[in-house]
């Protein structure tokens, strides 16, 4: 019995090294799928089904318009906090703006991807055009400081600028708050998941950013 055995073990041994043999193999796994989270956001892993369908997703002239007038609304709040630096006195006040300058920088890097990830152009042509007919009290959009108030702003320091400072990013944020309710007001408008995402977080920061300058304006 133990020979017999043997040549058994034998004969399954041999036959387990026979090339001839089909090998199971399981299957290959697909790499994860990450989408990007809005700013301030953490990235979330989503399926190829969900993949799928985000790619389908539809946006409107309107979106495309509402980035491009962004990413020049966020501009000025940069220069504006840039300034800060420069002539501003309170720390408090420039811990603030820096967070500020930080913040739409990184949301500013979000839209020109969302626009040139859709063969669409970073600028928008119809500011320019409007820009150069604008008198020099008149804003290029809402809540953007007119050239007249950056001008007065540039001029300010210490706390009469701090002042300035607050006043304007107050009625800056607040000119967002402002372009967000009305796209969403328009049809089939910001159904795009990452614009969709970014508004959100716009209107969230923004506003907890607008009690905070108020409750420094009143510290003043």
């Amino acid at each position: 019995m133990p020979h017999l055995l043997g040549i058994a073990i034998g004969i399954l041994s041999l036959g387990a090294q026979d090339p001839t043999t089909p090998v199971r193999q399981d299957p290959p796994t697909s790499p994860p799928i990450f989408q990007p989270g809005a700013p301030g956001q953490p990235t979330r892993t989503v399926t190829a089904e969900q993949a799928a369908e985000l790619a389908r997703t539809t946006y409107t002239d309107a979106d495309v318009r509402f980035m491009q007038h962004m990413i020049v609304h966020h501009a000025q709040a940069v220069e504006m906090a840039r300034l800060l630096e420069v002539r501003g006195h309170s720390p408090q006040v420039k811990a603030l703006g820096r967070r500020i300058a930080i913040g739409q920088a990184s949301e500013m890097d979000l839209m020109r991807g969302w626009l040139q990830a859709r063969g669409q152009p970073v600028e928008a042509r119809d500011l320019h055009a409007g820009h150069a007919a604008s008198p020099s009290e008149t804003a290029l959009m809402p809540g953007m400081l007119s050239p007249a108030q950056m001008a007065r702003l540039a001029a300010a320091e210490g706390a009469e600028f701090d002042r300035l400072f607050l006043e304007g990013m107050i009625q800056h944020h607040q000119g967002a708050l402002d372009m967000v309710e009305e796209l969403l007001a328009l049809p089939d408008s910001a159904e795009d998941t990452l614009l969709s995402d970014f508004a959100t977080s716009v209107v969230a920061d923004q506003s907890s950013e607008i009690l905070r300058m108020r409750s420094l304006l009143a510290e003043l």
